[in-house]
Formats: structure tokens, sequence, C-alpha cells
């Protein structure tokens, strides 16, 4: 993964006017869900990936250098990391974790242990 997690690499295909709300978000082995929400912000890039298909309600948020593709026509996204690794990592709770430095460094600390 990028060292600077918090940012699309520029080869991903992605447009800071891209709207990835809806896409399909495809791990190294499937499908793990759809992008509920996304930041464009610059050094504060990522995804809120609603994973409920696979454990009811839970929400992920996924640092944009996980990212490794954007398909715009197929309305997919492409990422670095297993179903297990996005089903691991800790739960998104949008009212305590935007903004919050600890969960972002959490978060940053669970990719790049799994590799990513």
């Amino acid at each position: 993964m990028s060292n600077d997690v918090w940012n699309y690499v520029p080869t991903v295909g992605h447009s800071g006017d891209d709207d990835l709300t809806g896409y399909k978000v495809e791990a190294e082995d499937g499908v793990i869900g759809k992008v509920d929400k996304h930041s464009n912000v610059v050094a504060d890039q990522y995804l809120v990936v609603d994973i409920g298909v696979w454990i009811f309600g839970k929400q992920v948020m996924l640092p944009a250098g996980t990212v490794t593709a954007i398909d715009n026509k197929e309305r997919r996204i492409l990422v670095a990391c297993t179903k297990e690794q996005i089903k691991g990592a800790p739960e998104f709770d949008k009212d305590k974790h935007l903004g919050d430095p600890a969960y972002r460094d959490q978060l940053g600390g669970h990719y790049s242990r799994s590799g990513h």
C-alpha cells in the first residue's frame, strides 16, 4: 500500500470530481460491498463501505491508499485487500470516527499489519 494511506495513488483513475457513492467495492477475492460515503479531501481521502451483505449493518472505512483501480464505466472500485481483512477492520461509526485521529491511526495500523 502507498506510504500515504489517506491519498489515492495517481494511477488508480480517480478524479477529485468523481462521486463514488454507490460504486461496488471488490476485494482481491470478490465483491465486499458498496460505497456509502467518500471523501476527496487531499490527505484525508477514504471510502466508507457498507459490508452489510457480510455482516448486517456494518460499515468500514477504507483509506484511499488501499484502492488499486477505479472503473467509472462499470461503477466499481478495486482494493488491495481480502474480504477477511476488510471484515476484520475496526467498525466505522460516523458519529465517533469522522475527524478522529486515533481511529485513523488504528485503521492505518490495521491495513499496514495486513500487508497493505
